[in-house]
């Protein structure tokens, strides 16, 4: 929302010099499977040497390991716990999907075809034994496939990969707490988060809290968009910012909150993604280790921003789908070392019992173009552009070792002892490897904020050392009193998830309270325009607030203005709004809140009606506090409206529901589906955000559908059952 259709924003990023001409060109886990899939490298001399010397599986299991990972990846998929449908849905997979595809398991040489993911929670997410093109192609799997696409399209349901689905579960959110996601397209993270704080709030009522889902990238910010709508929530904020230079908030007047801090930030940043060979196999002939190495100081700028952005006693989880412990292990200990007591490493070994994780690496090596290093003193000074004493266990530059500086050659010691060994709690991090639960790989690791960061930490300035050999070559970041003008030193671009590409372009400042490229977020004070809204849905204001909750992007907000679509924001949405113009607009508002009021023409508005319509989306949300505009169809009716789209009248099953129809004022109107106790559906029943409805144009003499013909198909399916 937000975006003019002629002037099409778009990402501007921008890096220095030093930096464009050591970053690595990225890795781009996004290639589909394909015809020429038998044509296509399975293999890395440069990827095997470079994990083997790392160790991060035992020699028994390398050849298993590998194996694996030549196969393509298993379809994941979690069902929306909040969906209308939700426990239909898992009806279908247990009793019908589970029977049905066993016979082409047994063919394929698998024991089961679908089945729960053992430790995701209330059987929520399910693991398939087929890869997605295999899902696509085969014959067999055609009506699943059909299933899968029609229940993801309408929100039911969401594919995602399975090692993805385990960040937001150890952030352990509540449903008042204030999240920050990141860097979150394409948004299923996202997607996961909204989920569980709507499914922990009391029935019937908004969340206190609410998520702020962030992503430098304009392209991937509209899939977000796109990925977020089928949530209808009032609770999101999608932010175009960078990761980190995420802005801070603050203001001096009296507003509800002063300060934006998060209660959880989720910390999943651009890596290099070799996690996710198995559904990118491209990987395996553009890999090479200076990806991560290029991507090492981004990762651990941006985990600084998002614990300065954590509340004192918030929880952050930072994760990769990168397997290289210079983006995990490393960034992780750096961290540490930077925050100093001030955060924890938390151990979650007890949480999702089920789930087969391994400790994180205490000690690792650092390759580059010069060969092998154990540690930072046995770099060449002309090789430490790109290789940084943050990348080793210890951490220690030359001050900190008893021996000289480095040599000037590319040789390593050959001493094995001289390896570093981390005396960081480093094994309480979570590595997922894909042969051990037949998944992608992932690294995760969660932080507890026990107290402030050091004042060095929360002010400093990350900057290239000019006359500081051993800075030099670091990605670095400015914090909030030097990156607002417009000229910010580094930016990232994500790609997929877990990829990042970096260019050089010019962030524009805030210009008049707006950024180039979107409409502005503007608070919708038109009485006029609320109370006909109100009066023509029979809306209280004390059940439903509307004043103060509904905002346009729309500078025009007047009467006779241009407003063409109003949406609805939760209070602590509200609140953030209210805190960002205050603060002069830092934060980039892609799009906020639920589209829940969508004008009419001018020829479908008759004297006498509202000019505003409820949207699809909208309509679960407002549905229990409407009072007017509504009416009650039993099974026979409701499904006629569905298949025919358009009825007048007089050709309604029972006479008494088009009568009823007849007499409600001209416009928009809801149609609710009652149970079969009711033999006219004449009479009024409660509605909850549960209940089946759907939207209609009531016009002179017939009733029309006022839904998508893939939200009528999806109702006709589900009420065929």
């Amino acid at each position: 929302m937000g975006r003019g259709r002629r002037h099409r924003g778009r990402s501007h990023r921008n890096q220095s010099e030093d930096s464009r001409e050591t970053a690595p060109k990225p890795l781009k886990p996004d290639a589909p499977f394909d015809s020429t899939i038998q044509n296509r490298t399975w293999s890395n001399l440069d990827f095997e040497e470079y994990y083997k010397e790392q160790r991060i599986v035992r020699a028994e299991e390398w050849d298993s390991f590998i194996e694996i990972l030549r196969k393509p990846l298993p379809a994941a998929f979690r069902v929306n716990s909040n969906g209308q449908f939700c426990d239909e849905i898992l009806s279908m997979l247990e009793n019908d999907f589970v029977k049905s595809l066993q016979a082409e398991a047994v063919e394929s040489g698998e024991v089961e075809a679908i089945k729960p993911l053992p430790w995701y929670p209330k059987s929520l997410a399910w693991h398939s034994n087929f890869s997605r093109k295999e899902i696509r192609k085969n014959q067999t799997l055609e009506r699943f496939h059909e299933f899968l696409k029609l229940e993801t399209e309408v929100g039911n349901m969401t594919r995602q990969e399975a090692v993805s689905m385990v960040p937001p579960l150890f952030l352990d959110v509540h449903p008042d707490h204030f999240i920050l996601d990141m860097c979150a397209a394409p948004g299923s993270k996202t997607f996961q988060l909204l989920e569980i704080i709507h499914e922990s709030a009391e029935p019937g009522s908004l969340p206190n809290g609410m998520v702020v889902a962030n992503d430098v990238d304009y392209k991937r910010s509209n899939l977000l968009i796109h990925q977020t709508k089928r949530t209808c929530t009032t609770n999101l904020i999608v932010t175009n910012n960078e990761g980190q230079h995420f802005p801070n908030c603050n203001s001096k007047r009296a507003l509800s909150i002063d300060q934006l801090l998060f209660d959880r930030v989720l910390c999943d940043v651009p890596c290099s993604g070799d996690g996710t060979l198995r559904k990118a196999p491209d990987i395996w002939r553009r890999w090479n280790s200076g990806s991560g190495n290029g991507l090492h100081s981004l990762q651990v700028v941006i985990a600084m921003r998002g614990l300065s952005l954590l509340k004192v006693g918030g929880r952050m989880v930072y994760s990769t789908c990168s397997m290289n412990p210079i983006e995990d292990e490393a960034v992780v200990a750096e961290i540490l070392r930077r925050c100093g007591s001030s955060v924890e490493l938390v151990d979650v070994s007890d949480k999702l019992p089920e789930l087969i994780r391994r400790p994180g690496l205490k000690k690792w090596k650092v390759h580059d173009r010069g060969g092998w290093y154990r540690s930072y003193k046995d770099v060449p000074k002309v090789q430490r552009d790109g290789v940084l004493r943050s990348m080793f266990p210890s951490g220690k530059s030359d001050k900190d070792s008893t021996t000289g500086g480095g040599s000037s050659s590319g040789e390593i010691a050959s001493d094995e002892s001289a390896e570093e060994v981390c005396d960081l709690p480093l094994e309480r991090c979570v590595r997922i490897v894909p042969h051990d639960q037949n998944t992608g790989g992932f690294f995760i690791a969660v932080l507890h904020k026990v107290s402030s960061l050091p004042d060095f930490q929360e002010k400093r300035r990350y900057t290239r050392g000019r006359n500081s050999s051993e800075n030099k070559g670091e990605i670095v970041v400015e914090e909030e009193e030097a990156s607002d003008n417009g000229l910010k030193l580094e930016k990232e671009s994500t790609i997929k998830e877990g990829t990042v590409e970096l260019t050089k372009e010019v962030v524009p400042p805030v210009q008049k309270g707006k950024w180039k490229g979107l409409d502005p977020v503007v608070f919708l004070r038109d009485e006029a325009v609320i109370n006909g809204i109100k009066r023509f849905y029979g809306i209280n204001d004390e059940s439903f607030p509307l004043n103060g909750h509904l905002v346009t992007r729309n500078s025009d907000t007047s009467t006779k203005g241009n407003v063409k679509r109003i949406y609805y924001v939760s209070r602590s949405v509200k609140d953030v709004l209210e805190l960002n113009l205050a603060s002069g607009e830092k934060i980039k508002v892609a799009s906020v809140g639920l589209k829940m009021f969508e004008k009419q023409s001018a020829r479908e508005c008759e004297a006498g009606s509202c000019s505003f319509r409820i949207t699809s989306e909208g309509l679960p949300v407002i549905l229990p506090y409407m009072t007017k505009q509504l009416l009650y169809a039993t099974m026979v009716d409701f499904k006629n409206l569905l298949h025919y789209k358009s009825i007048k009248f007089t050709d309604f099953v029972h006479p008494q529901f088009g009568q009823k129809a007849a007499e409600v004022a001209e416009g928009y109107c809801v149609v609710v589906l009652v149970d079969g106790t009711q033999k006219d559906g004449s009479e009024a029943v409660k509605v909850s955000s549960s209940t089946v409805a759907i939207g209609c144009w009531k016009g002179k003499a017939s009733l029309t559908v006022m839904v998508t013909t893939v939200d009528c198909d999806q109702l006709i399916q589900k009420l065929a059952c």
